[in-house]
């Protein structure tokens, strides 16, 4: 994940909280164009922090922006295959921005705050493109990026409610999952949503940056533990949440990368529309699937797959996870190997090791 991104320190930009992680001991690697903590303390003792208590986030580098005008619901809806009319203000919905070829241009949450004001999340690799994508086609929609702005902290682990809950004016045991809030937070205004991406229960918390900095620190000193981009990677890939530049990106489409959940196939009228409809008919030539490899190997991201010598797929992220403690994978293979107890092998720096297409995810928390 890391060394995808690799550049020069200088040239990478620095969110509000980098003097934060700095001063937290954090070792801080290039990703995405930014300069971003990959541990503080270890990667398994982060990774288990989320799964068992919680575990607290800088992801303020992601795209940031409030989208408002009478006409946005109608052109936002073109632009993903997702019905975004079904959302009910106070609701939110993960879905992908789509091209005119059905290719995946990023993938992204929209906040419903009224049918003509709304809020979206993007990654912060793609901040750029998304925002270009999105003036070239929404015409007559006041557009403005809080990325320059505002922080954004995910607390996620199954104690957020009881950690965050001192904090907040609202009853957070009221907020459903993927719902949102403008709260009052330590006395500040904050956007407030029940998302994030570590299969975790979870908030993710929008402020201007004073007040997301007050608020890492006060979590922080009250011995929330800060967690990194490793353990980020292996808490998502558990979960088998895709990660975008390397499980999908704008030659995959969300079919090929297993995303039909988010395709509403009564919807009319989106770029992508007919080619979906006729992958949907004849079936995809690849798949995105769920590997578990024999050994303690990691599979990682662009290693071959083979069924004897012919190569039949490809790794996109692979680890050794702390919580299901074996090698995990997501790869694309092709159709006649997809089926769940396919039989592979992939090559590991020169060495075969036996896979397994398994159903996903890999973990799933307990409800």
């Amino acid at each position: 994940m890391v060394a995808r991104s690799l550049g020069l320190m200088s040239d990478l930009k620095r969110t509000p909280l980098c003097a934060q992680h700095l001063q937290l001991g954090a070792r801080l690697v290039p990703f995405g164009g930014w300069e971003m903590p990959l541990q503080y303390s270890t990667l398994t003792r982060e990774h288990r922090a989320v799964r068992t208590a919680v575990g607290l986030f800088d992801i303020s580098h992601m795209g940031k922006y409030t989208l408002s005008g009478p006409d946005v619901l109608a052109q936002i809806q073109r632009l993903v295959p997702s019905d975004l009319a079904r959302l009910q203000p106070g609701q939110a919905q993960y879905t992908v921005l789509l091209n005119e070829q059905a290719g995946i241009i990023d993938d992204l949450i929209f906040y419903c705050r009224s049918p003509e004001h709304w809020v979206v999340i993007v990654n912060g690799a793609t901040n750029d493109k998304d925002r270009r994508w999105l003036a070239e086609h929404l015409q007559g929609v006041h557009f403005d990026d809080l990325t320059g702005t505002h922080t954004l902290l995910a607390l996620q682990g199954p104690a957020a409610v009881e950690t965050l809950q001192p904090l907040v004016d609202i009853d957070l045991a009221r907020l459903g999952r993927f719902e949102h809030a403008q709260v009052s937070l330590a006395g500040k205004p904050a956007f407030l949503a029940r998302t994030g991406y570590t299969g975790e229960d979870g908030f993710e918390i929008m402020s201007l940056e004073p007040e997301g900095i007050a608020l890492w620190q006060s979590l922080t000193a009250a011995g929330v533990p800060p967690c990194g981009l490793g353990a980020r990677d292996t808490l998502r890939l558990e979960a088998a949440m895709h990660l975008y530049g390397q499980d999908m990106d704008e030659s995959t489409t969300p079919l090929e990368a297993s995303l039909g959940w988010v395709i509403d196939w009564d919807k009319p009228d989106y770029f992508g529309r007919e080619i979906l409809l006729a992958q949907k008919a004849q079936g995809t030539e690849r798949r995105l699937v769920g590997l578990t490899v024999e050994g303690r190997q990691i599979a990682r991201h662009g290693y071959g797959l083979f069924d004897g010598e012919q190569q039949v797929g490809v790794v996109t992220s692979g680890t050794l996870t702390p919580t299901v403690d074996r090698p995990i994978a997501l790869a694309y293979v092709g159709k006649p190997f997809a089926p769940i107890g396919s039989r592979l092998e992939v090559d590991i720096r020169g060495r075969r090791a036996m896979a397994t297409v398994v159903k996903r995810p890999f973990y799933r928390r307990a409800l």
